[in-house]
């Protein structure tokens, strides 16, 4: 073995490079940017399936002709150009709280840096209102993606026509049933197919744009600019459906902590942008030749020959892009659960390699019956499609408001440079939104109508939670002068190690001074556990145990995780307990059940809420990963 110097080390400054280092990170670079393809592009991957249709063959349709054509392709280009290209990837993707993204990531790094601010509520408000929408988006997207592609059955024979539903259905089963086995599996797939998906779209796109090269003048901007003056109105209500060719772009960002920005921006700009363009530029061109074919024209695009292939290639892209919104939802809701705004709910890890696969029960069979309700309800992907775009046109509309908050208050940026460039994102974001607001009555109130109740549950929990808090605490002793009471009148002491799990690092454990109260015993050995989360995604093991002797017998340890960190108290608490036989271990952990008096500023109906919430939550110790068999619960009564 040869010696290693230190100036070798990676972590040093004066690091010498591997000869081959460049070799292997561009091909780490290269397997990111494909595995991406089908987690960060699958919904904004399928959109060619129904974005041109809906323009043409909608309820808000209009004329198959030449002039509409070009300009419906211009508005597309530039929508894809300046919301995705410019506004995501160049601009949004810097806004990542230690690598990772999102809503809830970018509020969680806004927090601590506003906490005497006023405008801290309307922050934590915006963001937590954003984050409900992509509740709604994760039912949707699953329900119009596998819709549309099993309607190409219809065109293949009118035979299927009655059964599109059901087979819809059936795929949609098949793909939340399988949830509980992970995605390790099929996920090492997503990539490479979505990778042949983009391929076969970007190629189909090229052989029909040879028929009409003329196509390609609709990059022109002045197209857009005349199909608003020929069309008036009714081309500004179709502005709502070309939103739907950009309606990945949050999920888009919620992923860059799963591959990082580069590969992200290596897939979009390399192949998933062109192959997008193509296809669209590709199916105006069927248009212009073929005028009737506005009643599916991705999937006319193809010779009949083809059309058995393409539709099982686009059912087997639509269901990744469903994956990837559900594996979304998890992550969301973790998120969520870390930063107080959920109760604990049952977390189950699908892989003992990859700590971020997991699966959420509560969440995947919500999605699911939600999504079957969708396809049985809505019947078709032209009537989804009324649906689709006012969830995410409001949470483009709030990202673009926190990342000017943070580029003006914390990256400091010139105020006038901060106002123009977000003020430039805001008019994109707000036409689209205003041209989406004539959906509300086709549909578009169902994602509203979910994300008001996932809002209120969550307000519900995090408001509840603070007023329990301000109840109890007062009231608890602190820790300093519960132990000068033991020394006026010491417990008995008992063998063994006793670990009480804290809320707070001041007070005194419900459990322990219930213990000494109606046990009159205390252990040889007392730890004394909070467990806080930080305002980053992740801690370093390194950096999670936090400890202090108060006295002898009595330890106070602080665990600290990032909001993307599951919490493992046991494992965690090894640097304390290894020396210790675990079999002598006790955990006792205080319960605090909310009970409604109608005395609170709390409306009733939320009281009720809240006490509801409190008694299903997941108890804390399967929260924490504490071995049943050595667990004491002590509860107590709280009262709003």
């Amino acid at each position: 073995m040869m010696a290693t110097d230190l100036n070798d080390l990676p972590g040093s400054r004066h690091a010498k490079a591997p000869r081959d280092s460049r070799a292997e990170t561009n091909s780490r670079w290269f397997i990111l940017a494909i595995a991406a393809l089908g987690v960060v592009f699958g919904d904004i991957g399928t959109s060619p399936l129904y974005a041109i249709r809906e323009c043409f063959h909608g309820a808000h349709a209009l004329e198959v002709s030449p002039g509409n054509i070009l300009g419906m392709l211009s508005l597309i280009f530039w929508a894809l150009t300046l919301i995705i290209s410019l506004k995501y990837l160049v601009f949004i993707l810097r806004a990542d709280n230690q690598g990772e993204g999102g809503i809830l990531a970018l509020v969680a790094m806004l927090n601590p840096r506003m906490k005497t601010s006023p405008r801290r509520g309307i922050i934590v408000v915006l963001g937590l209102a954003g984050a409900t929408f992509l509740y709604a988006d994760g039912m949707i997207t699953p329900a119009i993606s596998v819709l549309s592609a099993v309607e190409g059955l219809e065109l293949a024979t009118p035979v299927f026509g009655p059964y599109v539903e059901l087979i819809a259905v059936v795929i949609l089963v098949g793909l939340f049933c399988l949830q509980a086995r992970g995605t390790a599996t099929v996920g090492a797939l997503f990539g490479p197919l979505m990778f042949a998906w983009f391929v076969l779209i970007g190629a189909l796109g090229i052989w029909h744009i040879a028929q009409r090269p003329d196509i390609l003048g609709a990059i022109d901007p002045s197209h857009a600019w005349s199909f608003f003056q020929q069309n008036g109105k009714a081309g500004f209500i179709v502005l709502g459906t070309v939103f739907l060719v950009v309606t990945g772009g949050e999920a888009l960002y919620a992923d860059i902590g799963h591959f990082g920005k580069l590969p992200i921006r290596i897939s979009w700009f390399t192949l998933v942008f062109p192959a997008l363009l193509l296809n669209y530029f590709g199916q105006g061109s069927l248009l212009m030749n073929d005028p009737s074919a506005a009643k599916n024209p991705f999937f006319w695009m193809a010779p009949d020959w083809a059309l058995y292939p393409l539709i099982a290639i686009a059912t087997g892209a639509a269901v990744i892009a469903s994956q990837a919104i559900i594996t979304g939802a998890f992550s969301l809701t973790l998120q969520a659960i870390q930063l107080g705004y959920c109760p604990p709910l049952r977390i189950e890890h699908t892989s003992s390699e990859h700590i971020g696969q997991i699966y959420i029960p509560t969440v995947n069979w919500m999605l699911m019956f939600a999504t079957i309700a969708l396809v049985l309800g809505f019947h078709n992907s032209t009537n989804l499609a009324a649906a689709y775009g006012v969830a995410i046109t409001i949470t483009m509309v709030i990202t673009t408001i926190l990342f000017f908050v943070l580029i003006k208050d914390h990256w400091k940026w010139p105020v006038g440079v901060a106002i123009l460039l977000a003020g430039f994102f805001l008019i994109i974001d707000l036409s689209f939104f205003s041209a989406n607001l004539i959906k509300v009555a086709h549909g578009g109130w169902f994602p509203l109508l979910i994300a008001a109740t996932v809002y209120l549950l969550m307000s519900t929990w995090h408001d509840g939670r603070q007023r329990l808090a301000a109840r109890i605490h007062p009231a608890r002793p602190s820790l300093e002068s519960f132990i000068a009471g033991l020394e006026a009148d010491p417990p008995t002491r008992v063998d063994g190690t006793a670990i009480f799990m804290a809320s707070t690092r001041t007070c005194t454990p419900l459990a322990l001074q219930n213990n000494v109260l109606h046990n009159h015993v205390l252990h040889e050995r007392n730890l004394i556990v909070t467990v806080e989360t930080a305002a980053r995604p992740f801690v370093p093991p390194r950096e999670r145990l936090e400890t202090e002797k108060v006295r002898e017998d009595i330890t106070r340890a602080v665990l600290t995780y990032g909001f993307k960190d599951e919490p493992n108290v046991p494992q965690d608490l090894l640097p304390l307990t290894s020396g210790l036989d675990l079999s002598t271990l006790s955990y006792f952990v205080g319960r605090e059940t909310a009970v409604s008096k109608h005395t609170s500023i709390f409306y009733n109906w939320r009281e009720k809420l809240f006490s509801w919430m409190s008694r299903n939550a997941n108890a804390a110790p399967m929260y924490f990963h504490l071995p049943a068999e050595r667990v004491i619960e002590i509860g107590a009564e709280a009262v709003l």
